[in-house]
């Protein structure tokens, strides 16, 4: 295991900056990209998210979480701080919006539309209470309990709706695999 990062940043190592940006930019990089659709937002995200760790590089503590876990969570924070601080609603970009997005993108196959179009039809079976905590949780990357307080929902119920969601979507593209055919 190699010695962590951070506290070399925090001591002024300015050659620790440019390994800190090596070994976790592609992981911070992986989960702007799950929170920011927009390719230029989801950098300058990663930029500020850069800024973070390295302001808080001193209170990385190796006692209370590794370094990797320490780094995801101030990315994490960071992009859920940005999308509220943008006001995103769920209605900018509804589940519909980025199924099309991801149809239509030149890079996906056959099979992947096809996926897209079968779960964009359990989407829309769904009752839409179930659906807007699905779309906030997949979506907009917001926890259960921002979900609850948003929809003003008690936590458990959105806990269901989502298990109960997910469910049924893993069981329709099971169901398509199996087949080898998508579901109707």
């Amino acid at each position: 295991m190699s010695e962590p990062l951070l506290p070399k940043i925090a001591s002024g190592d300015a050659a620790a900056v440019n390994a800190v940006i090596d070994q976790y930019g592609d992981l911070i990089w992986s989960i702007a990209r799950r929170f920011i659709a927009n390719q230029h937002e989801a950098e300058d995200a990663v930029q500020e998210i850069f800024i973070e760790i390295w302001s808080n590089a001193g209170r990385f503590d190796a006692k209370k979480a590794s370094e990797v876990t320490f780094v995801s969570m101030i990315a994490r924070r960071r992009l859920i701080d940005r999308l509220r601080k943008h006001k995103r609603r769920p209605t900018t970009e509804s589940y519909e919006d980025h199924a099309i997005h991801m149809a239509t993108d030149s890079g996906a196959t056959l099979e992947t539309q096809a996926e897209v179009e079968q779960v964009t039809r359990v989407l829309n079976d769904m009752r839409p209470e179930q659906r807007d905590v699905l779309e906030l949780s997949i979506f907009m990357g917001y926890s259960h309990a921002d979900i609850a307080e948003r929809l003003s929902m008690p936590l458990g119920t959105v806990k269901t709706y989502l298990r109960r969601g997910l469910i049924a979507v893993r069981q329709t593209l099971e169901m398509r695999d199996a087949s080898g055919e998508v579901a109707t």
